[in-house]
């Protein structure tokens, strides 16, 4: 019994005592979920349809190559956001043309736009969603 109640006593004195290694640490700030990344407002499909006629507009499709196969805007070039090599891939790129990107939902093409406005693109439009750009009646291949 004695040594049951020291071993309690010695344990709560140790616990209670500031200790040699405690350290000061702030906790680390949780990692933005995916969602949080930056990402461009998208253009309304008649404003994106107007942009498109004018003359040295890129448009870029930063879909997968399979969805790109499955149809794209007419004229659009494939540049898929998810390639680890996308950064790089931007490189070969004219920073002081204009770009009209799409992809599936605007999402990737929105962080697409953060991206490239990064390494000094400044003319850029997220079209968004591939589906509602054909709906509104924008030529396909």
């Amino acid at each position: 019994m004695f040594r049951t109640v020291f071993s309690v006593a010695l344990l709560s004195a140790l616990l209670s005592a500031p200790s040699a290694f405690a350290q000061t640490t702030v906790p680390a700030a949780p990692a933005a979920p995916a969602s949080a990344v930056p990402s461009r407002p998208i253009t309304p499909p008649a404003e994106t349809q107007k942009l498109l006629k004018k003359r040295d507009v890129v448009v870029l499709d930063v879909r997968t190559p399979e969805e790109f196969a499955t149809g794209h805007l007419t004229g659009a070039q494939n540049l898929n956001f998810r390639d680890p090599n996308f950064p790089s891939l931007l490189a070969g790129l004219d920073t002081t043309k204009t770009y009209v990107l799409y992809c599936a939902s605007g999402n990737r093409s929105g962080k697409a736009t953060v991206l490239m406005q990064e390494k000094g693109f400044r003319k850029l439009v997220n079209a968004g969603a591939f589906k509602e750009l054909k709906a509104a009646g924008i030529k396909t291949e």
